[in-house]
């Protein structure tokens, strides 16, 4: 098996021994993933069965091809960090300039039609 996978389908087997449905009532792990039993199961083993299924269609998912399944905990949003904000949401030119930099460190000059124009020296 690829060891993209290897992480989670190990998680899940640990989750599965420890869940009341192997501990208890001496169910198969498989028996467990099964329909019945799987509704019972802890809600960390349904997301690591859901995990799992993600990862093994993702092997052979073409878009996915070149770069491969992600690891298990790359998402920043998972961890609790915040990613960089990729959009502002401001004007592109209003009263700091274009990007955040001041009108005055890109010697632009607002003439009498309301246009920018670069400040002639």
């Amino acid at each position: 098996m690829p060891s993209s996978c290897k992480d989670i389908r190990a998680a899940l087997a640990t989750c599965l021994q420890n869940s009341d449905c192997v501990m208890i009532y001496r169910n198969t792990p498989a028996d467990c993933l099964r329909h019945p039993l799987v509704d019972g199961l802890p809600t960390r083993c349904q997301q690591l069965k859901k995990g799992y299924g993600d990862c093994k269609r993702g092997m052979i998912d073409m878009r996915k091809r070149f770069r491969g399944n992600q690891p298990v905990a790359v998402s920043k949003e998972i961890e609790g960090e915040k990613g960089p904000q990729l959009y502002g949401g401001g004007k592109a030119i209003g009263e700091t300039g274009i990007g955040g930099v001041g009108k005055e460190e890109m010697d632009l000059v607002e003439g009498a039609d309301g246009e920018w124009r670069k400040r002639e020296s």
